[in-house]
């Protein structure tokens, strides 16, 4: 794989929107091409015969299902809330009237 010109790092920098200056972008010239060389040696060893995974080993749902069980009702849960408006909790205001 040929190496990443200054020029190329620029052109990057650019479209990145990132301001480097000339000593950035000789110093990252040859780190840019170093990581290229590393994604072409991993893609190289990559076979067909391998399915793509995004985990080392297999997934399963840890949650249990879901099921409609008796609960509280709105005056059993409320009722040891310092204050209620509503049928909800009543709490004090964080935000101003600016938003």
């Amino acid at each position: 794989m040929p190496d990443i010109t200054r020029d190329e790092v620029a052109h990057l920098a650019d479209l990145a929107r990132i301001d480097l200056d000339d000593a950035e972008l000789d110093h990252l010239a040859p780190q840019l091409s170093v990581i290229l060389e590393s994604v072409a040696s991993i893609s190289a060893v990559a076979s067909d015969d391998i399915p793509p995974t995004s985990h080392a080993l297999p997934l399963t749902n840890v949650f249990r299902d879901d099921v409609v069980v008796p609960c509280l009702t709105p005056e059993q849960a409320l009722s040891g809330a310092p204050a209620v408006e509503q049928q909800r909790f009543a709490v004090p205001r964080i935000l101003g009237d600016e938003q």
